[in-house]
């Protein structure tokens, strides 16, 4: 098994040394105490930060509360110099020719450091704002046309393709991009599997129990042998490491008591409520509860209390946390999107002390 990849993340829905609540499907956006906007400036800071540490690349989020990813990655990718940008996207709103001919622009403008993750879109709610009206299955079979022809043009292919959801006649590029963008997708459901084996290069899940995940990446790793096909697979989780287990567990309930009830149960049903089955599973972790939130040791469900999408943290000192990295990567987990609150500050407490303790051991 190759050494992990190790990314950071943008927060361009805004930063805090509070966990910036929001979902999806909310309809406004929680901002905490000492919040920090997504400016350009400050998303450089992180970038440049993430970038002289020697994380492999950034993702950059999509959503409502979210700026966008396309212009956000366009922005800052002058402001690195090797950091690569996994641009998170979602299919249904841009014409999938249109897609590729912005990605293979922005693959050459680059330098060959665009990724992207693909996003089917999980709740309706967030979806209809954007005029997308199909349902939660559609959306992943769109998903599979879209990368069908995605795929095809960006081989150099012209390409005439009539389905349910997209009808082209010689659809291509100017120019195939080099190398062509991996891409990454997530999705939990019976009807996102299938889409992930025959056509993603990674899988990614937010970060469940390790058994519980591996169970997940199993089944996907099932389907693409059926298709003759190879699946990576990633781990997307938050991070809050410190010299000690003691301190970094106080860093975790000091953001719970910026946290009220009102917020926790509000979340709670809109999350539980939820067309992704993702995210249902996230906040099954937790139930609304405050006092059993360490799920598995030294993973803690607290952010997933008001944060929709990945809920779930790596707590405990650099050699905890470093521990079940390598627990995750046991079971066949390679690539770790990380984040942390405040994201600059973070990005330096797990580089510094957690990456050396996994060089050592084979990891990163």
């Amino acid at each position: 098994m190759s050494s992990g990849k190790f990314f950071w993340f943008l927060p361009t829905a805004g930063d805090s040394r509070s966990i910036v609540g929001s979902s999806h499907a909310s309809s406004q956006q929680t901002v905490p105490a000492n919040y920090r906007a997504p400016t350009r400036r400050y998303l450089a800071e992180v970038a440049r930060a993430a970038d002289r540490l020697g994380y492999e690349g950034v993702l950059t989020p999509t959503g409502t509360w979210c700026e966008d990813a396309w212009l956000s990655a366009s922005a800052l990718l002058a402001e690195t110099e090797r950091l690569k940008f996994l641009v998170a996207f979602r299919p249904g709103l841009t014409p999938p020719t249109l897609a590729a001919q912005q990605a293979a622009t922005l693959q050459r403008f680059s330098g060959g450091r665009v990724l992207l993750n693909i996003v089917s879109g999980g709740d309706d709610v967030e979806q209809r704002r954007f005029g997308d009206w199909l349902d939660h299955d559609q959306r992943y079979a769109r998903t599979g046309e879209f990368l069908h022809i995605v795929d095809s043009i960006w081989r150099g292919e012209s390409l005439d393709f009539e389905g349910d959801y997209y009808k082209v006649a010689d659809a291509r590029v100017s120019e195939p991009p080099d190398p062509l963008p991996q891409i990454y997708f997530g999705g939990s459901s019976p009807a996102a599997l299938p889409i992930a084996a025959q056509y993603v290069d990674v899988y990614l899940t937010w970060g469940e129990p390790p058994q519980d995940a591996a169970a997940k990446i199993a089944r996907v790793r099932e389907l693409a042998e059926q298709r003759g096909r190879t699946v990576r697979f990633g781990v997307r989780l938050h991070t809050i490491s410190r010299d000690t287990s003691a301190a970094a567990w106080a860093v975790a309930n000091e953001m719970l008591t910026g946290l009220s009830a009102e917020q926790i149960a509000k979340a709670t049903a809109l999350h539980a409520k939820s067309q992704s089955e993702g995210q249902r599973r996230m906040t099954a972790l937790h139930g609304g509860r405050t006092d059993r939130l360490e799920i598995y040791p030294n993973l803690w469900a607290g952010v997933g209390l008001v944060r929709g999408g990945a809920g779930t943290a790596l707590v405990g000192s650099h050699e905890e946390v470093a521990n079940l990295i390598y627990e995750y990567y046991s079971l066949g987990f390679d690539e770790f999107i990380l984040s942390g609150y405040p994201h600059l500050e973070e990005a330096y407490w797990f580089a510094e002390g957690v990456l050396p303790l996994l060089k050592r051991k084979g990891v990163a």
